[in-house]
């Protein structure tokens, strides 16, 4: 009985795994050039006024540069926001030219695939 139960996790273990990996392969994860992000380049955006605060973002899940370009231009689509994600340190650096609701930088982040870690 036992037996047929570790079996049984190891089938389920190894579909799961399959599946991220047709994903993966088909390029329909955030990652690799499909999901919710696109494979166009980071957009570079100006902002109508003057910065007037600054915030980082810590940002896991990304894994290659689409994933910053993907981030990049989620957090660009916000108005009075221009950001510069970082891979190698997994953060953005966002600038703002008027008030700003954090949950709005988190929700873009997690619609375009990544998860917001904190904020500082």
């Amino acid at each position: 009985m036992a037996d047929i139960i570790i079996i049984l996790i190891v089938i389920i273990l190894l579909g799961l795994a399959l599946k991220g990996s047709i994903k993966h392969f088909k390029g329909e994860g955030p990652c690799c050039g499909g999901g919710s992000g696109s494979n166009k380049k980071a957009k570079t955006k100006f902002l109508d006024g003057p910065v007037i605060g600054r915030k980082t973002l810590k940002i896991s899940g990304m894994h290659c540069e689409h994933c910053a370009n993907t981030v990049t231009n989620a957090l660009n689509g916000l108005d009075g926001i221009t950001a510069k994600v970082n891979l190698k340190d997994n953060s953005a650096e966002v600038s703002y030219d008027r008030e700003i609701d954090l949950t709005d930088l988190k929700n873009a982040v997690k619609k375009a695939g990544y998860e917001v870690t904190s904020i500082s």
